[in-house]
């Protein structure tokens, strides 16, 4: 184990690269580059005994991992933004044919106006494509998912692709001391890919063939129920990682001051953090404030969301996204959540942070105020005018 001073992105591609992956498909966009950068780097100077594919589009890079993966070999991609939602045709390719590929989304804003700064309206917006999709707070966390996510994708009981998001500048271009794993540890950690499900002469097989309607729901079904064995997969992989890197994770989701709180602010990716800090100065205000980071949001953890909230009045949910028309991707969520949970407490939601717009700690206070008064609809960091 050695320490080492990376960005998120840079401390990623040291995960790949731990995780001996031998086929890279790469095609830069802002702010996913610089990890494609340095794994291009390390394929070039033998650091990365890997097959380096500089493609012309997303949706080929994506195209070129499904080819890759279906001869059986361990691979990744990473993308953002525009080229995610490029990818998207590929991406249910990938889910379908249980192709277990590791991709890191670096989460931006979506365009129309065009913008290149972080929010997370990228990748749930494809949360239904049938991709595991699991969120880092910082980059000592973006490293070891790496790991993880090849860990619980390849598993045979899952054999599902992975979505690593990291939220783009805020995690992926800044810079934080972090403990890299020697290849020693990683090899305990992570064995060899093998799988039946792949081009074989030996034992030829029919991969990605067509499905009519006596046929089709039974894959449907199987691939979510392969979807619903994350948690048990991502459960044993952090045990196991812990044993050998002595760093632990809590699973789908992370609590903080959870258990006597009577509002609770649930988010997602890294500002977490910052709500951490929030709930800390609603305590010495007097306010019994909790919070909760939903690290897997596919599948979803709703048994595990409603067992946190279960002695909680008023939850606040804080998102980098919205469902125009509507509301809250993650606010729809937890409420159906809380709702089929049985739980009897008022939720509301915060979208904020789109665009890349700051997230100031105030702003996170006014949310949990808000949600204490018994609001249970939408307010839009940047229109409220208690915000402004």
């Amino acid at each position: 184990m050695t320490r080492a001073f990376l960005s998120g992105n840079e401390a990623f591609a040291q995960g790949v690269r731990l995780s001996r992956v031998q086929v890279v498909s790469a095609y830069p966009i802002t702010p996913q580059t610089t990890v494609v950068e340095a794994l291009a780097g390390m394929a070039a100077n033998g650091e990365l005994n890997a097959r380096f594919l500089h493609v012309e589009s997303e949706h080929s890079a994506l195209s070129a991992a499904i080819g890759a993966s279906m001869t059986g070999a361990r691979t990744f991609t990473a993308t953002s933004s525009q080229g995610l939602l490029y990818m998207a045709e590929c991406l249910v390719y990938a889910s379908g044919g249980r192709y277990p590929i590791v991709m890191m989304n670096a989460c931006r804003s979506t365009a129309l106006p065009w913008n290149i700064y972080g929010d997370q309206r990228d990748s749930l917006l494809l949360a239904d494509s049938g991709w595991i999709q699991i969120y880092a707070k910082d980059a000592q966390e973006a490293l070891d998912l790496a790991l993880i996510a090849y860990r619980v994708a390849e598993d045979p009981e899952v054999s599902t692709p992975c979505m690593v998001c990291l939220d783009g500048f805020t995690i992926t271009h800044t810079y934080e001391a972090v403990d890299v794993p020697s290849q020693q540890q990683a090899d305990a950690f992570l064995p060899p890919y093998r799988t039946s499900n792949r081009f074989d002469f030996e034992d030829p097989r029919n991969l990605a063939f067509s499905a009519g309607p006596e046929t089709n729901y039974m894959f449907k079904k199987k691939e979510h129920e392969g979807m619903l064995r994350v948690f048990g997969a991502l459960e044993k992989a952090e045990k196991d990682f812990n044993e050998i890197f002595s760093r632990s994770y809590s699973g789908a989701l992370e609590t903080f001051a959870t258990e006597d709180a009577e509002v609770v602010v649930v988010t997602l990716g890294a500002v977490y953090g910052l709500v951490v800090e929030a709930v800390k100065s609603l305590r010495k205000q007097g306010i019994r404030a909790g919070a909760i980071r939903l690290r897997l949001i596919r599948p979803f953890p709703a048994g595990q969301l409603k067992e946190a909230l279960s002695q909680v009045k008023h939850v606040a949910v804080l998102e980098k996204d919205i469902s125009f028309g509507y509301e809250g991707a993650v606010l729809s969520w937890v409420r159906a959540a809380v709702q089929k949970g049985g739980l009897d407490l008022n939720v509301c939601g915060f979208v904020a942070g789109l665009g890349g717009k700051d997230i100031p700690e105030a702003y996170i206070e006014y949310a949990a105020k808000t949600a204490l008064s018994g609001f249970n609809g939408t307010r839009f960091q940047g229109f409220d005018e208690e915000d402004l």
